[in-house]
């Protein structure tokens, strides 16, 4: 069993097509076949089912998607560590994220590497979880960065340390403004500016749902808080969105009122399973990991 056998294997478990699998291994469709075929007989057992519409994987072939998995991270590390010894890396590393002060993580872990390896690039790309988590997925992004997500067993993730708080986003002047904090209940009568993103419904437990209970009027759904924070300033309606964007108090046109019914939610570095990465991708984790640890 040869380490390209696993590369083949993890890309025909990750893809469920072998055609797919094949394109992004860089090999013919009957070649990787083949290879997989000598897998199976190497190993005295089959590890995909095979229809029509793609392959899936026996319960053989799970038990070897997570050993594979662990040889192949153990394979690239160490040559990642041994061929970064004194190496020059360059590279793209391309993140998408949404609007979060978590971003200040990747910030520090960009600088560190920036000193290390100026050859490195950051591409960010700015967009909501579902358009971030999408574009992982079809290997558009190397990472996304995610705000109280669930994404699912096709990815892998890194805790990044931080929680994002709901909370109010006001005129400066608004009724509301010098109160310590808000429920939901205090809004009502208020015209609310809401995320789209559907995964603030699945985490604050329905908050559609829960506004439509209290009387509250949603007049504007928002995907980035910019645009909505026009919204505010031209008193269309007060935005329900994470402290720490915007600024707020002396000096600005808005102040922000944290909630206490809505709870606090974690943000994760994303990244597909079993996709290869380049060394620059590594390099950036394994950094982004050590400034977590720090």
């Amino acid at each position: 069993m040869e380490l390209r056998h696993l590369r083949y294997f993890l890309a025909a478990a990750r893809e469920g097509n072998m055609t797919r699998a094949a394109v992004s291994c860089h090999v013919s469709q009957p070649a990787l076949s083949r290879q997989l075929g000598d897998l199976e007989r190497e190993l005295g057992c089959e590890l995909f089912v095979r229809e029509s519409r793609g392959v899936t994987l026996t319960e053989e072939g799970m038990l070897l998607r997570k050993r594979a998995e662990e040889i192949v991270d153990l394979a690239d590390r160490a040559e990642l560590e041994l061929r970064t010894d004194g190496a020059k890396i360059e590279g793209d590393v391309w993140v998408g994220a949404g609007e979060s002060r978590v971003m200040d993580v990747v910030a520090r872990a960009m600088a560190r590497l920036g000193a290390e390896q100026p050859g490195v690039c950051l591409r960010l790309h700015s967009g909501n979880a579902e358009d971030v988590i999408e574009r992982v997925d079809k290997g558009l992004l190397d990472f996304g960065v995610v705000i109280g997500h669930e994404v699912g067993r096709r990815f892998e993730s890194l805790d990044l340390g931080w929680c994002d708080r709901w909370g109010v986003l006001m005129r400066q002047g608004h009724p509301l403004c010098e109160r310590s904090s808000l429920t939901l209940e205090e809004l009502a009568g208020e015209r609310l500016i809401v995320s789209a993103q559907r995964h603030v419904d699945a985490t604050d437990g329905g908050l559609f749902e829960r506004v439509a209970r209290q009387g509250i009027s949603v007049v504007a759904t928002y995907t980035l808080l910019y645009n909505a924070s026009l919204l505010v300033e031209r008193g269309v309606g007060v935005a329900i969105c994470f402290g720490g964007i915007m600024a707020v108090g002396e000096g600005t046109p808005f102040a922000f009122v944290p909630l206490t019914d809505l709870p606090e939610v974690r943000a994760a570095l994303v990244w597909k399973r079993f996709q290869p990465m380049s060394r620059a991708a590594q390099l950036f984790l394994r950094t982004i990991r050590d400034e977590c640890a720090d």
